[in-house]
This record gives C-alpha cells, structure tokens and sequence, in this order.
C-alpha cells in the first residue's frame, strides 16, 4: 500500500467516525490500514509530519485523530 491510498483509507474512515469520537489508538490505526504495527509505523507518521493526523498523549495514553478535530482542538483555540 502506497502513502496515498493510506492517507485517504484513513481520513475516510476517521471522517465517517467523527461523531461518535475524535482520538483513535495505533493499533486502531494500523486495522484500519489492514497492515502490521511497524509497516503502519511509518506511514502513520508520515501523516503526522504533514499534519493530516495529529499525536494526543495524556501522558499515560497516546492516540491519533484528524488535525484540528474533538474537544481538544476546540480548547486549543481559545486562547
């Protein structure tokens, strides 16, 4: 699987689960792409660095959601 057809496998699906939630753990991540941990690895990342995804971590628990989605976005615009 090339980055593009990652890229729009998980923007599709992250889209269509908006409203019920907002953050997704890896292993979530990596089903969705249908790939092992360490290949979904770098191109999760990679979307991270282009800013399509976004790194949550509470300091205990790390997720994913889409740049500039959830309740977290919302707060951070406040300033």
């Amino acid at each position: 699987m090339d980055y593009e057809e990652a890229k729009e496998k998980i923007v599709a699906k992250l889209t269509k689960k908006q409203k019920v939630k907002s953050k997704f753990y890896f292993n979530d991540l990596a089903k969705i792409l249908e790939m092992k941990p360490r290949a979904a690895k770098k191109l999760i990342t990679q979307m991270i660095t282009e800013e399509v995804l976004e790194y949550w971590s509470s300091g205990s628990t790390s997720m994913y959601g889409l740049k500039g989605t959830g309740k977290q976005a919302a707060a951070e615009d406040e300033d």
